[in-house]
């Protein structure tokens, strides 16, 4: 239920902290003194449009905090756990309007969309006024209201469960025959690029390999080119290794005729054979080492083209071409046992459309019965509140055809408001008082059943009379005794069956004006609802009719 709501710089409510109990409670004032603001002030912390127009003349910015008591299963608390935010203890709505239009919005003192604000406060809070047009006159939430009053919320949830297995067998089934009737397009192409995939055997990493082994033997070719001419120097027909061995040999046998002259020739030269001759050995020892094949290039590169090759064929990488093979020829075994498995998803989707059918059948069955019952105890109320001529209807169209997750049947409540008219839709039909008579009585036949913890009325009491005015009185205090009642109304008939009474009152001079609330005792609630019973004079006879009320409301509680 709503505990408290904090006002600041709100149009002409400067500063206002309202402690709110269970039950019913009255807010009255005369006409001008802020009812509507306090509400507008309410809806805004609820996720209405906000408007830079609601911020107090002279303020920076305006902010209203709605506190609510609720239990822990409640589905507000659902939504907050669905969107991270804390949902330890109370739950909190902040609003804060600033003057030039822009708005923040806070859930529990963390920062929130509008959505998110209004989905929470619908789950908490309903308004119903003369020309409210959320809640009940909302055709989409007539078909959950009359599942709730019916009490079949598990057979809801089991056409539900089995719509959604339809649907994915319906997806499941419609998938595999697009999948099928395109490989079977494809068929011989998909064949022969297994075959030709098959035959490369591509492998992942293959080409990196091939790279790198290529890059190698092709460095490795360049240097056995180098180490051949170094031996054919070294080796070859010209090298120079012979002559120079023959020279040596020469003026060694001549040293001995000229002692000292040629020894200084011959050691240098016979070193320079020595290190020819190494040289010779390590050029040979290279060669054999380097075994260059130059057969083994060719093969790596043509094998490197081939693999690059079937990649640009089917525009992938190459390291993607072994998946794309098997996933190749999983389409072509799809293609080969796809008309068995066609028939097995065609049966499951066929057997769970008639599951669904046979749910939203019985479920159409449960609905009908309740729309029975919903109409015979909104009808019931209708005598009290001067409606004794006018009949609510629960228009059910079923279309066996039209299946959703909430069944087949379309719910939309109607009503006739004299003999001869003809019906149609409530929110169409129905005046301002009469719509507003009639959310009563289908509020108090709902009862506490698909209802938000608190229910707000603003002033449905508008334009009737004493005895009419007394049944709506009645009416909100049987509903109060299930959840929080809220109304504001100029009937002293409802002011006088109030558990909780605050009077709305303006206060100033004629430079600054600013709306008051405050809880009122017995007192001064004689004094009130005397004010309303006479008017601007308040009599003797107004204050001893007032007390009257207040002791029979008193003995019928």
């Amino acid at each position: 239920m709503l505990s408290h709501l904090s006002i600041r710089d709100i149009v002409l409510i400067e500063r206002l902290d309202i402690d709110f109990a269970s039950g019913l409670s009255v807010l009255t004032g005369e006409t001008g003194a802020g009812k509507s603001i306090l509400l507008d002030a309410l809806s805004l912390a609820l996720g209405a449009r906000g408007d830079a127009a609601l911020v107090r003349h002279g303020a920076a910015q305006g902010q209203v905090t709605a506190v609510f008591d609720v239990p822990r299963n409640h589905p507000a608390r659902l939504l907050l756990t669905e969107n991270a935010i804390d949902d330890d203890g109370d739950v909190i709505l902040r609003r804060v309007q600033t003057a030039d239009g822009r708005t923040r919005v806070f859930i529990n003192d963390q920062p929130a969309s509008v959505g998110l604000m209004r989905d929470i406060g619908r789950a908490l809070v309903e308004i119903h006024g003369q020309h409210d047009e959320r809640a009940l006159v909302d055709a989409a939430m007539h078909r959950d209201l009359l599942d709730a009053f019916g009490g079949h919320m598990g057979a809801v949830e089991e056409v539900r469960r089995i719509w959604h297995e339809w649907r994915k067998s319906e997806q499941d089934f419609a998938r595999h025959k697009a999948k099928v009737e395109a490989a079977a397009r494809e068929a011989d192409f998909l064949r022969a690029a297994v075959e030709e995939l098959s035959r490369l055997d591509p492998r992942p990493g293959e080409e990196t390999v091939l790279a790198e082994e290529r890059a190698a033997m092709m460095r490795a070719e360049k240097t056995v080119g180098d180490i051949a001419d170094a031996q054919e120097i070294l080796s070859g027909a010209n090298s120079p290794v012979p002559q120079l061995s023959s020279l040596l040999r020469r003026l060694q046998r001549k040293a001995q005729e000229a002692p000292g002259l040629l020894e200084p020739i011959i050691e240098p030269l016979d070193a320079a054979l020595l290190s020819l001759d190494a040289a010779q050995s390590e050029v040979e020892a290279a060669m054999r080492a380097s075994e260059f094949d130059p057969q083994r290039l060719e093969q790596a590169e043509e094998r490197l083209f081939a693999l690059r090759a079937a990649g640009r064929k089917h525009n992938v990488e190459v390291d993607k071409l072994a998946e794309l093979r098997d996933r190749m020829d999983a389409d072509l075994a799809d293609l080969d046992a796809g008309e068995e498995k066609l028939e097995i998803l065609r049966k499951k989707a066929s057997e769970t459309r008639e599951a669904y059918d046979e749910a939203a059948g019985r479920l159409s069955q449960l609905r009908a019965a309740a729309a029975e019952a919903l109409m015979q105890a909104v009808m019931q109320e209708l005598p009290a509140l001067k409606l004794e001529r006018a009949r609510f209807i629960v228009e059910i169209s079923s279309e066996p055809d039209d299946r959703g997750e909430g069944g087949i049947d379309r719910v939309e409540f109607w009503v006739q408001t004299n003999p001869g008219t003809r019906p149609g839709p409530i929110m169409k039909v129905a005046s301002g008082g009469e719509l507003s008579r009639f959310l009563l009585a289908l509020k108090v036949a709902l009862a506490d059943r698909g209802s938000a913890p608190t229910l707000v009325f603003d002033e449905i009491d508008m334009g009737v009379g004493g005895a009419v005015a007394d049944a709506i009185g009645q009416r909100l205090a049987r509903l109060a005794r299930r959840i929080q009642v809220l109304t504001v109304t100029h009937a002293p008939q409802v002011a006088a069956r109030a558990n909780t009474h605050y009077l709305i009152s303006k206060s100033g001079g004629a430079d600054r004006v600013s709306t008051g609330v405050m809880e009122i005792d017995r007192a001064a609630r004689q004094e009130e609802i005397a004010r309303m019973l006479a008017g601007a004079t308040v009599t003797d006879e107004a204050r001893a009719a007032a007390e009257r009320l207040l002791r029979e409301n008193a003995a019928a509680g």
